[in-house]
């Protein structure tokens, strides 16, 4: 089954334009093999076949972004572990539209 998850991160105290720290977060999600990665504006939505993935996947953007100088790092993940029947990021938005 598949697992669905947005995520978002930035780091704090950094400036208003956090883009590029984006940019390297967005950049260490889809260098990772066994990922679909959707990028909206205000997160990414990650596909995967585990939540260990998709966990991963997280934690590897984080320890990424304290590398590039950040001090502080906020991130926000909300998870859909379905295991009833196999889903993809497209069938939930056509669920609703």
């Amino acid at each position: 089954m598949k697992v669905i998850a947005e995520f978002s991160i930035h780091p704090v105290g950094e400036g208003t334009s956090l883009s590029g720290f984006v940019k390297t977060a967005v950049a260490e999600l889809r260098a990772r093999k066994g990922l679909r990665v959707s990028v909206t504006p205000m997160g990414s939505v990650i596909e995967a076949d585990r939540l260990s993935d998709v966990l991963s996947a997280v934690e590897a953007c984080n320890e990424r972004l304290f590398r590039e100088g950040a001090k502080r790092v906020i991130l926000t993940l909300r998870v859909d572990d379905r295991r009833d029947k196999r889903r993809a990021m497209e069938d939930k938005v056509a669920a609703v539209g």
